[in-house]
């Protein structure tokens, strides 16, 4: 994150001149003493910037300044341009500043590198709309301002007040300190302690959202993938899951495995089929899952899941059996 933020200050300062430390921390969403920190960095790395004295004074770089990406070869601007394309972007409200940046990029490249890495980064799609079976993939829609607001508390590390309409509930205002965002599938989160107590909260259902001037009561560091895997421990243990052995066709486990909570253990068998151990959201859910596999799987356990797809194979075959 500081690399982009000094990235950030010097284009700041080509584009403005003269910019106090207040103005760039309030552009930059963080402390004066942060930006006097990275000044001094930027100073240590060779940029020129300097700091000018008294009533109108700030911080600007020396004139004719370029900044440049040296040494970006084509694979590495490749995969600016194909990072640019993926969608987290919108779903943090960042969408108009990810365009911006890449214009930037394509226009620092060296020349020759221009063209080829942009006409090369249009013959790949990352993540398109629909698959191969034309399953729209079902992206969240986030207000744009909703998100810039829980953005700007997270990274201001502000408590947040947020109205969120929970599932089958009437939507309730609650204060909560944000600890960061994670975009999984097309879908945008925010996790963030309520109480003391761990909480996650889907950004397409905060209904309004404001930062306070309150401190996040939150350590300094955190390891976001990890809180996630924490979170989704806490997930497939509570509620109504059910743990379910199934054998399955080796050509259908993805097909399976995507619509399981978890997967807690797996082994080939003598027949080469796979014997699993998941974890379904539900019982409804489970049948329905299981029942789109037909013949190419077997549910071993619990009986009761068994005997209610027994009994829908037997209805189907009744009525398939039936004269017309």
């Amino acid at each position: 994150m500081r690399a982009d933020r000094l990235v950030s200050l010097v284009l700041l300062l080509r584009q403005r001149g003269r910019m106090t430390a207040d103005t760039l921390a309030r552009e930059l969403e963080v402390s004066t003493r942060t930006v006097l920190r990275d000044i001094e960095a930027l100073s240590a790395a060779g940029v020129p910037v300097y700091a000018e004295r008294g009533r109108h004074g700030g911080f600007a770089l020396l004139p004719d300044f370029q900044t440049a990406l040296t040494g970006l070869n084509h694979d590495e601007a490749l995969a600016l341009l194909v990072a640019g394309s993926r969608r987290g972007a919108q779903l943090f409200g960042l969408g108009s500043a990810l365009a911006s940046a890449m214009l930037k990029v394509v226009d620092a490249l060296p020349e020759g590198l221009r063209d080829t890495a942009a006409g090369a980064a249009q013959r790949l799609l990352i993540d398109p709309e629909t698959d191969l079976l034309s399953r729209r993939v079902a992206a969240d829609e986030v207000s744009d301002t909703i998100v810039a607001e829980v953005r700007r508390a997270v990274f201001a590390g502000r408590k947040l007040r947020i109205q969120y309409a929970a599932a089958n509930q009437t939507p309730k205002w609650r204060t909560v300190d944000p600890i960061g965002l994670v975009t999984v599938r097309e879908q945008g989160y925010l996790l963030a302690t309520r109480g003391g107590a761990d909480r996650t909260y889907r950004l397409s259902r905060v209904l309004a959202a404001e930062a306070l001037d309150e401190p996040a009561q939150r350590p300094d560091t955190v390891n976001l993938d990890r809180t996630w895997q924490e979170r989704n421990a806490q997930f497939r243990t509570g509620g109504d899951q059910v743990a379910v052995l199934v054998r399955v066709d080796p050509a259908r486990r993805e097909h399976l495995v995507g619509t399981v909570l978890a997967v807690c253990a797996e082994e080939s068998e003598a027949d080469g089929w796979l014997r699993l151990n998941v974890i379904f959201q539900d019982s409804r859910h489970a049948e329905w899952a299981l029942w789109q596999h037909a013949t190419h799987a077997e549910v071993l356990a619990p009986q009761g899941l068994r005997t209610s797809l027994h009994n829908r194979a037997a209805s189907v075959a009744t009525l398939y059996g039936a004269s017309s």
